[in-house]
């Protein structure tokens, strides 16, 4: 039976917040060794202060005998998918298997269900050499056992930076031709107001556009005013993002790109979302996207020694072929998890 105290963390609680966080790099390094990639209590903290009119954010902390063990995450969206919880536990690597993790869980779900949400959905992560579904994965089979389902598999993979750039050159001259009609667009910070409705518009229907599998999942609320609070949280998290979008010929924005850069990090550059609507695909807009923000990272930042890391669906091939051929290889894996229970009365 886990003797397993839990509290939730205050954004003021520095001590707790480095606690929280050193339990869940130690788990993430466990898993994934030098392939982890977590963020910082500071990072944590500006969500839970202030995570703005999307989301609120709760760091749960268990603690055993005044030592922190165990770590719970819970993002619940306000403005859309209102029926649904972000959830993540840890344990620390050398005290698992003695119930803190189950007790953990049952918490963050609970909390879920009090705020109202019968959707949760999670994440397991092995490294690459994994079997695709995960079978056999400590993360995976503790999901299982605690009634989660795989939903859609994901594979992460790394591209060394910096991109020779005589073949970011090659990749730009092979895409152009296809894409003539269009004008891209790049530039580092918040998204201009000039393009800001329309870069909503593509970003926010990602969650739906990209494979999902069986999971189910709605599309984000394109709310300017909320996007520019989430821009200043991530300023404050020392977080800069690189932007990319094609411009159709009306100036119309129909295909993003995102590259996020943590000042915290030397190590890892995240590649967000890239999506191209529908009605515009065919025109090689994705290759060309992040072939131009690759190009405007380099110029403007020294990024020897990074990774760029992105996370592609197994199923998702053209997307997996663009980053194929900018030379992202393959280096953990990982599934997309969810549990739905009886909505709350």
């Amino acid at each position: 039976m886990s003797d397993l105290q839990i509290t939730q963390i205050g954004p003021d609680d520095e001590p707790g917040l480095a606690a929280w966080s050193a339990v869940v790099a130690a788990s993430e390094r466990h898993e994934l060794g030098v392939h982890a990639t977590t963020a910082t209590a500071q990072e944590q903290a500006v969500l839970v202060r202030d995570a703005g009119r999307q989301r609120r954010v709760v760091l749960l902390a268990g603690r055993v005998g005044g030592e922190t063990v165990a770590a719970g995450w819970l993002s619940l969206r306000l403005l859309d998918n209102l029926d649904g919880a972000e959830i993540d536990v840890h344990v620390r690597p050398d005290v698992r298997r003695r119930g803190h993790g189950s007790r953990m869980l049952r918490r963050v779900e609970s909390v879920a269900a009090a705020a109202g949400r019968s959707r949760f959905d999670t994440r397991a992560q092995w490294l690459e050499g994994g079997p695709a579904d995960g079978a056999g994965m400590p993360g995976m089979e503790f999901a299982r056992v605690h009634g989660y389902r795989f939903g859609i598999g994901e594979v992460q993979r790394e591209l060394p930076l910096p991109v020779a750039a005589d073949h970011l050159a090659r990749l730009a001259a092979a895409a152009a031709p296809h894409h003539a009609a269009y004008r891209i667009r790049t530039w580092s910070g918040p998204v201009p107001e000039d393009l800001v409705a329309g870069w909503l518009a593509v970003s926010t229907t990602l969650m739906t556009e990209a494979p999902a599998g069986t999971v189910e999942r709605e599309d984000l609320t394109a709310d300017v005013a909320a996007h520019r609070e989430a821009e200043a949280a991530q300023a404050r998290q020392r977080r800069t993002p690189w932007h990319a979008v094609a411009l159709d010929p009306s100036g119309e924005v129909v295909a993003q790109s995102m590259l996020m850069v943590p000042e915290h990090d030397p190590v890892f550059v995240h590649q967000w979302g890239t999506l191209v609507r529908r009605d515009h695909r065919g025109h090689r807009l994705g290759l060309a996207l992040k072939v131009a923000n690759l190009r405007a990272l380099q110029h403007d930042l020294d990024t020897e020694g990074r990774r760029v890391v992105t996370w592609n669906a197994e199923d998702n091939g053209p997307m997996i072929d663009i980053n194929e051929r900018l030379g992202f290889v393959a280096t953990a894996r990982s599934a997309d998890l969810q549990k739905i229970v009886a909505p709350p009365r």
